[in-house]
């Protein structure tokens, strides 16, 4: 394959498109930061004063004008019960009086505490000078009146009617200025706000038209300076991808866009002339898939023949070496019969190595569809099979709540046959125990089959999944080498791995895990 040229840089572009795509959009960010700050400035003033004139009015104006207002009312109450105190002499209008006098002080209070906090005006003075003409009040009357009601008795009250008049007016003048002034501080306080608020209004409509002017610089800049070129650019891809495999693409600007177009072309030239060169080699591997059908075909026709013609004449060697042993034994001497068991064993050995080839040759191309598979059963079924050698060697298969998986049942019964029949024929001196178990890992499901057999040395844990591979001799432990090797067919065909496990120091024997697929949507375990 020959390497392309390098392209040419892209002639550059002239007018607006001489600015990077980039630099618009810094120039463009710049001038709408610029704005906002400058919008949001503003709008941070106005609400801080906003806030202040707000706290001005309603954290101290207002109380001041309540406390103001139970002054008055204190006042009020203490000069009416004094004056009834004096004309009917009762103590109940005497207690009226003193709890006036402490509501006075209190709201009065109250009221030095928020006049401190109101610069600039004479509510503060105006207070002093209430408190002081109320104090002057209860001196010349109130004090003199509870002093002489004893002596004087109901006649009180005409005797110093003319003090209190003149020094209760003295109070309420003090209180109507007072309260003059506090009413001047929340008009003029209202007034700010109402200021303020014209003028956050306003900030707020400058704000909105910063981001919307914004939004439409940036939008023609999309337009005008991204979308109209993508826009062409996407045309002549579609027309390539339509067929048109020698259309150029290319476009003039922004710079980023022309230099992408011109990189996206070289890969067009460059895509084209390999599918060109790749077009023979598709028709080759189109002949080489027709031939290897071919041969498929050749091999299951050879399966075929394999399980009919050729079994047919193993079963008669083995049968007629058998017929002449059994008619002319006693006319050969030990050697002879030696041959003859010989020739039998091979033969049935021939036998079990073609029937096992078959099975594994069958694996993903002959028996039933994959279902929804109840492991329960299926190992129900492969024990049942194996009954006779359990019976006989004496060994114990534990199982129980194996999960159900998707698979085809006849092959995954032939896997547990073949795991649980090797824990049966590798067994130590002790009874065979067998346990399987599943443990769920995501979409899957990891059976285990443990044994306390002989046990599999690690190095081999590769070598024992191949074909024909015997780690033992044939007449120690008979089989044909194919046992795990068909194990591993099966477990892959069901989109799952086998392996042996790592051995136990403190549990001898045997376990392989394999994984099977679990059903969509089984919640089980």
């Amino acid at each position: 394959m020959t390497d392309l040229a390098p392209l040419p840089p892209p002639a550059p572009p002239k007018g607006f498109g001489r600015l990077p795509l980039v630099r618009w959009f810094l120039i463009a960010g710049l001038l709408a930061t610029l704005a906002i700050a400058l919008v949001g400035g503003l709008t941070v003033a106005t609400v801080n004063n906003l806030n202040a004139a707000r706290q001005s009015v309603v954290d101290v104006i207002d109380p001041a004008v309540l406390r103001t207002l139970e002054v008055s009312t204190a006042l009020t109450s203490q000069e009416n019960s004094i004056r009834t105190y004096a004309r009917t002499n009762d103590e109940q209008y005497l207690a009226d009086y003193r709890q006036g006098v402490r509501a006075e002080a209190t709201a009065a209070a109250h009221l030095e505490r928020l006049a401190d906090m109101i610069p600039g005006s004479t509510a503060r003075d105006d207070l002093d000078r209430l408190t002081s003409a109320s104090a002057a009040w209860r001196r010349d009357y109130a004090d003199v009146v509870i002093a002489k009601v004893p002596t004087l008795k109901t006649s009180t009250a005409t005797t110093y009617a003319p003090v209190n008049n003149d020094r209760f007016t003295k109070v309420q003048d003090e209180l109507a200025s007072l309260q003059n002034d506090l009413a001047r501080l929340h008009d003029l306080g209202s007034k700010q706000m109402d200021r303020h608020w014209r003028t956050f209004t306003i900030v707020l409509i400058l704000m909105a038209v910063v981001l919307v002017a914004t939004a439409v610089t940036l939008t023609l800049i999309v337009r005008y300076i991204v979308l109209r070129p993508i826009s062409r650019l996407t045309l002549q891809v579609r027309e390539v991808a339509g067929g048109d495999f020698d259309h150029t693409l290319h476009v003039d600007r922004p710079a980023e866009l022309s230099e992408l177009s011109g990189n996206v072309d070289a890969m067009r030239r460059r895509i084209v002339r390999e599918w060109r060169r790749t077009a023979e080699a598709q028709r080759m591997l189109s002949d080489q898939a027709l031939e290897l059908r071919r041969s498929n075909a050749e091999l299951e026709q050879f399966a075929y023949v394999a399980s009919h013609d050729l079994q047919e004449p193993l079963r008669k060697v083995a049968s007629f070496s058998q017929m002449l042993e059994q008619r002319y034994g006693d006319k050969l001497d030990d050697r002879g019969k030696q041959y003859i068991a010989f020739a039998v064993d091979g033969a049935k050995r021939m036998q079990l190595l073609v029937s096992d080839l078959l099975d594994l040759s069958r694996v993903g191309r002959v028996g039933g569809e994959k279902a929804e598979t109840d492991m329960q059963k299926v190992v129900d079924a492969a024990t049942g099979n194996l009954s006779a050698q359990i019976e006989d060697t004496g060994a114990t298969v534990s199982y129980q709540d194996l999960p159900p998986v998707f698979g085809n049942r006849v092959l995954l019964t032939q896997l547990f046959q073949n795991l649980i029949g090797n824990a049966l024929k590798f067994r130590s001196q002790d009874p065979p125990r067998v346990e399987i178990t599943a443990t769920r890992q995501d979409d899957m499901w990891e059976f285990a089959c443990a044994d306390n057999g002989i046990g599999v040395d690690t190095k081999y844990a590769d070598r024992i999944f191949l074909i024909f591979q015997r780690l033992h001799p044939r007449d120690v432990y008979p089989g044909t080498g194919i046992g795990l090797a068909l194990c591993r067919k099966i477990v892959e065909y069901h989109g799952g791995k086998i392996w042996l496990d790592d051995p136990d120091p403190e549990r001898p024997g045997t376990t392989f895990r394999w994984t099977l697929p679990a059903i969509p949507g089984d919640n089980h375990g």
